[in-house]
């Protein structure tokens, strides 16, 4: 049995898995298996994981059948083999340590869950920000807030806590692990950070992660969730969201009207918490939305944080 079960859901994903699997590969702790779950691609992903699948006997092929990613990672609930999931987007890389660092945390067996900081790469693959996480357990406000796992290639779980929540949405195509996280935290699941880089998140054009709409929605179910367990957001959460949304429609060229929209609900909602955070850029923000004046650096430094 290994240690970690591997999970990459792959769409149309020729022009960056390979790149992915190298990082996988190149891992320092070698007990895992990977699941390469194809989602109905139709580009040269296929005949990537054949190959790996050729050169490496700790990955298996499985197919999810073009259902979408949640329930393409959902495979994971009846075969995965491992103690500990962890998932990896067919887009993002992994440190070498990755793994290792995972390995040593869950030897405390009172913790379910674990994720790190991620280091945010630019089109070019640049990295453009490494935002912090926070000390402690993960909590509700803070996930109703400005979710700090970010990616699910930043995750991993017990796989015992993942086949006892029933695995991710599998109509939702947004926020979903925000939504499974939501209850994983309701239900007593203990889920921690390290503050350690061990993920590179890429940038990609047109990626429904500037999909505000898309974003919106996605987290109004995270919250019909929360609701069910008794949680609602604060006013100080709902304006970190509100900033994050900001910033996000900022980095994705959204007229400047939405913007300052989002920006002025977010700090009328709780000033303190659309301040909060120096390094989130809440001031920063609001100053160059009232100027009329952003620069382009300004503009993708505000967007990467």
């Amino acid at each position: 049995m290994p240690r970690f079960t591997v999970v990459i859901p792959c769409h149309n994903a020729a022009a960056t898995l390979p790149a992915t699997l190298a990082s996988l590969e190149a891992q320092a702790l070698t007990d895992w298996e990977a699941l390469l779950i194809d989602d109905g691609s139709t580009d040269g992903t296929f005949a990537i994981i054949d190959a790996a699948i050729a050169r490496d006997p700790r990955i298996r092929a499985c197919s999810a059948w073009g259902n979408g990613p949640a329930a393409a990672r959902n495979v994971a609930v009846t075969e995965a083999r491992g103690d500990i999931i962890a998932f990896l987007d067919a887009d993002d890389t992994w440190e070498p340590l990755k793994l290792s660092r995972m390995h040593t945390l869950f030897r405390d067996p009172e913790i379910d869950g674990v994720f790190a900081r991620v280091a945010v790469l630019d089109e070019a693959g640049h990295v453009r920000s490494e935002p912090s996480v926070p000390s402690g357990d993960l909590g509700m406000q803070t996930l109703l807030g400005e979710n700090p796992v970010r990616t699910l290639s930043n995750l991993c779980i017990r796989r015992e806590a993942f086949v006892a929540t029933n695995g991710f949405k599998a109509t939702m195509l947004h926020n979903e692990h925000l939504e499974w996280l939501v209850r994983i935290v309701a239900e007593g699941y203990r889920v921690v950070a390290l503050n350690e880089v061990l993920v590179r998140q890429a940038t990609r054009p047109g990626a429904l992660s500037s999909d505000l709409a898309a974003m919106r929605a996605g987290r109004a179910m995270a919250l019909a969730t929360a609701a069910r367990y008794g949680h609602r957001p604060g006013a100080r959460a709902e304006a970190i969201h509100l900033r994050d949304l900001a910033r996000r429609a900022l980095g994705s060229n959204a007229p400047a009207r939405e913007v300052l929209a989002l920006a002025l609900a977010g700090a009328m909602k709780s000033p303190t918490g659309f301040f909060s955070d120096p390094r989130r850029g809440g001031a920063t923000l609001m100053g160059a939305l009232f100027s009329g004046f952003m620069s382009t650096r300004t503009r993708a430094a505000l967007f990467a944080v």
